[in-house]
């Protein structure tokens, strides 16, 4: 059975309704009935919430269920996310000394230089929102 089958029953058998639910644990009426209708999964923190608000164990909820497994085994693989941030980090360190030799061969084109400029300023916003984005 898989764990959208898995938490509607339990929200029945506990005779609340996603309202409810979704108070509870804070998210919205949406987000649960998209876990329920597997279009979404929830969390780790949220299946903890519901496993607690339903009163069946963790080990019911996820047991037989591989495609949760694998979004948790996805959403929680440090080392994954940790080498994607180094290499976007060596990326844009690459790509800004390369910008800055190419500026300096090519001083007297404004344009060119503004160009360079605006270029280095997306890639370090792009690495500064990975980073934020981890923390």
């Amino acid at each position: 059975m898989e764990i959208g089958k898995k938490l509607k029953d339990a929200r029945v058998k506990s005779s609340f309704t996603q309202e409810f639910v979704a108070g509870e644990i804070q998210v919205s009426r949406q987000t649960i009935s998209n876990w329920e209708n597997e279009k979404s999964y929830p969390d780790i923190v949220s299946v903890i919430k519901l496993s607690d608000l339903y009163s069946i164990s963790l080990d019911e909820l996820l047991r037989e269920d591989q495609d949760m497994i694998e979004h948790f085994a996805e959403s929680t693989n440090i080392v994954k996310s940790n080498k994607k941030l180094i290499a976007a980090i060596i990326s844009n360190i690459f790509l800004l000394v390369m910008l800055i030799i190419f500026s300096s061969l090519v001083p007297n084109h404004l344009f060119f230089l503004v160009g360079v400029f605006s270029l280095a300023i997306i890639c370090s916003s792009i690495l500064l929102y990975q980073i934020i984005k981890r923390i």
